[in-house]
């Protein structure tokens, strides 16, 4: 090392000045990159490289030299190459990475935040999480297999996700004697592939990441190639932070900062764009304009702000704003909507539902919405567009996506902050999918709900009643169906406008063109439900009789009523003592295998948590039953 070695500075810097050291470091660019690619193609290898070389400083360390103004780890072999990677022990004990981790690390010229991701198929949507921040894709090819499957994939989803940096790292060069025409052969085959996925561009470097080669600087191993190593590659791509800045202003209000009466202001990340103070801007969705008060920040205010940087704005007026509505320049406003199309990374091991509700969350934004049967699913391999039902854990796919109310949004490919989101499982909490939208549908921006002069009360107050939904859930056999009957008799009887919808009546004209599939019967629940909530809006009691195994489902339709007007009632029958009934003989059929998909038997059914009403058909009467369903219904 000599004194004009970058480290030889640097040491020398932080020993005479740490103060000046940190300042330095502070104010250098950063890049979050990700490593990917197919099992066993040495990315965590290639990561402890790079840390090991550019003799990486942890934040803990910098920490110790502020306080002791000491150098750390910076010197011939003090830091062990093994030491380096501790923090993927556990990887290497089972051999695969399993998780993202994520490392920081710092030269000279850049600080850098790496994302390691899992190679098994398995795993791909840890993969689609460290690549959702990155700015650059590291996909690396082992020399000896070429490219794989998980390559492709890879590779096809960091396009996806909008990543415009890749450089392809074909390593374990030195396990095929460095030779050219191997790496030439593997950059020809790649190329072509990019091309087919609109790849525009890529750096190739042949490394290996166990010797070092080509990684910190050119190895003498290759003199044929003449490109530049790695780590120099990574410290000059640039990273076009005026892109964002250059788009007009997009805020997502995280939260709404009210410390005291006299200041109201609104927080978050600033996706695009810049603002100033005096600034006309609109909230959306609601439409409401306004005028920037005042930028807030830790250090005080300011007379700008730009993307990528959190702060709290305060209006000039009292306008209603609140988390997850976006603040927008009111010239340059989002289009809003509440139906996309979209393309679907499916992560989760249970397959995609249609028609199924999840939680869409957006920005700072979280909705209900339901995913339509896909238009089509990506073969990774050839692009070829498959037909398809649903999608399975990792399928890529094209699909509908409606939500329960227009949102705010930009396509993904001019902003992933709001264009990008993810499906959450309502029951299980688990995040299944993530999606870029891709455009609103025509008939979203299209078609407008027509409002009527006779309204939904005018309707109930002529029929002297209040609407409701008495929705009947349980087994085959549990009697959902005498109940529902006996129920709207005595309804009649006392001059009560009602309608019975029943499971098996709907599937012999609205529902006919629907099996017993997960995804047929969470359609057959949605179309009900849709026109039990117009029977509502005519005034009517109405009174359904359906076994709607599915929590998610019963939850689904009732979000679809006013409040108050969904009343679920458990009829709780045992599933011995439904199938010692069985009434129409669907237990035995199933039981024999003649009946598929049949709810207890090879479906499951999910209970009611917290039903309204709760009735135990081996303790009362059909008769019972109902008059205790009326009582509740009116008191």
């Amino acid at each position: 090392m000599t004194v004009n070695d970058p480290i030889y500075k640097t040491d020398a810097l932080i020993a005479e000045n740490i103060d000046a050291y940190l300042e330095t470091h502070q104010h250098k660019t950063m890049l979050r990159f990700i490593t990917c690619g197919s099992v066993d193609d040495g990315k965590s290898t290639l990561i402890g490289r790079l840390l090991y070389d550019s003799k990486m400083i942890f934040e803990d360390q910098l920490a110790t030299l502020e306080a002791d103004s000491k150098r750390v780890g910076t010197q011939g072999q003090e830091i062990d190459f093994a030491l380096l990677v501790d923090g993927l022990a556990a990887e290497r004990e089972q051999g695969i990475t399993i998780d993202v981790a994520y490392r920081f690390f710092a030269t000279e010229k850049r600080k850098f935040i790496v994302a390691d991701t899992p190679g098994h198929e398995q795993y791909t949507r840890n993969m689609v999480t460290g690549a959702s921040t990155a700015d650059l894709a590291v996909i690396l090819i082992d020399a000896r297999k070429g490219m794989l499957t998980q390559t492709r994939r890879h590779s096809y989803l960091v396009k996806l996700l909008g990543i415009r940096h890749i450089v392809l790292a074909v390593n374990k060069m030195d396990l095929v004697d460095y030779d050219q025409a191997t790496f030439d052969r593997i950059v020809a085959e790649y190329t072509s592939f990019a091309q087919s996925i609109g790849i525009e561009s890529f750096t190739a470097i042949p490394i290996s990441g166990f010797k070092g080669d080509n990684i910190t600087g050119l190895s003498d191993n290759m003199p044929w190639y003449t490109g530049t190593a790695l780590l120099p590659h990574l410290e000059t791509v640039e990273v076009d932070a005026t892109v964002e800045q250059s788009q007009p202003f997009r805020m997502s209000v995280q939260w709404v900062n009210r410390p005291n009466l006299d200041f109201r202001g609104f927080s978050g990340l600033i996706a695009s764009g810049t603002v100033r103070p005096g600034d006309q801007i609109r909230v959306l969705p609601s439409g409401k304009t306004s005028t920037i008060a005042r930028i807030v920040s830790l250090e005080g205010d300011r007379d700008l702000a730009v993307a990528g940087e959190s702060v709290t704005l305060t209006l000039a007026d009292e306008i209603d704003c609140s988390r997850g509505q976006v603040i927008v320049a009111a010239q340059a406003p989002l289009e809003v909507a509440d139906q996309f199309e979209s393309t679907i990374v499916w992560m989760d091991e249970a397959e995609m539902v249609p028609g199924r509700a999840y939680w869409l969350k957006i920005g700072t934004q979280t909705v209900s919405a339901t995913i339509h049967a896909p238009k089509y699913e990506v073969n990774v391999n050839t692009q070829e567009h498959l037909a398809t039902k649903t999608l399975d854990l990792n399928a890529i796919g094209v699909a509908n996506v409606t939500t329960d109310r227009e949102i705010p949004f930009a396509p993904y490919a001019e902003n992933r902050d709001l264009g990008g989101f993810i499906l959450i499982d309502k029951m299980t909490n688990r995040t299944v999918a993530a999606g870029m939208i891709h455009f609103a549908l025509r008939r979203a921006q299209n078609i407008h709900w027509q409002a009527t002069d006779i309204g939904r009360d005018h309707h109930a107050n002529m029929k002297h009643q209040k609407p409701a939904v008495l929705w009947l859930t349980g087994l085959s056999g549990s009697g959902k169906s005498t109940i529902a009957n006996i129920i709207e008799k005595k309804l009649a009887r006392m001059n009560r406008h009602t309608f019975l919808l029943d499971g098996d009546n709907v599937r012999h004209g609205l529902n006919k063109d629907l099996g017993f599939t997960e995804a047929d019967r969470v359609e057959n629940i949605r179309r009900v439900g849709e026109v039990a909530k117009l029977m509502t809006d005519a005034g009517l009691i109405v009174v359904t009789a359906f076994i709607s195994p599915f929590r998610s489902e019963r939850d689904m339709v009732r979000g679809m009523m006013q409040p108050g007007e969904f009343i679920e009632v458990f009829v709780d029958t045992p599933l011995e003592v439904a199938e010692g009934r069985d009434v129409k003989g669907l237990y035995a059929k199933a039981r024999s295998g003649q009946l598929k998909n049949f709810t207890g038997i090879d479906s499951p059914y999910e209970a009611p948590d917290a039903a309204e009403i709760r009735i135990d058909t081996t303790q009362i009467s059909a008769e019972e039953a109902a008059d205790l369903i009326i009582a509740r219904l009116i008191p």
